[in-house]
């Protein structure tokens, strides 16, 4: 496995935290944020393949059926901007 170093820059609360969850695993600090960022690099890879075999071969511009049929309604109170 070929590594690589990135300086990177964490707010100091941030770090702090991350650091006593290593500390509580028993890793380095530097494993946790490896492991984290792998981690998060994986769920955005599946996620991105389940939307992909999901949509199949659906358009965006499909979406105008499903869009027309919907009830016309002014948005929720919560939902104004």
């Amino acid at each position: 496995m070929s590594k690589s170093s990135y300086p990177l820059k964490l707010p100091a609360s941030v770090k702090k935290a991350a650091a006593e969850l290593a500390a509580s695993d028993g890793v380095s600090l530097n494993q946790f944020i490896a492991a984290a960022v792998a981690e998060k690099v994986g769920s955005l890879r599946a996620a991105r393949e389940f939307l992909r075999e999901r949509a199949g071969t659906a358009k965006p511009k499909d979406m105008l059926k499903y869009l027309r049929r919907a009830p016309k309604m002014p948005p929720a109170d919560g939902d104004r901007p």
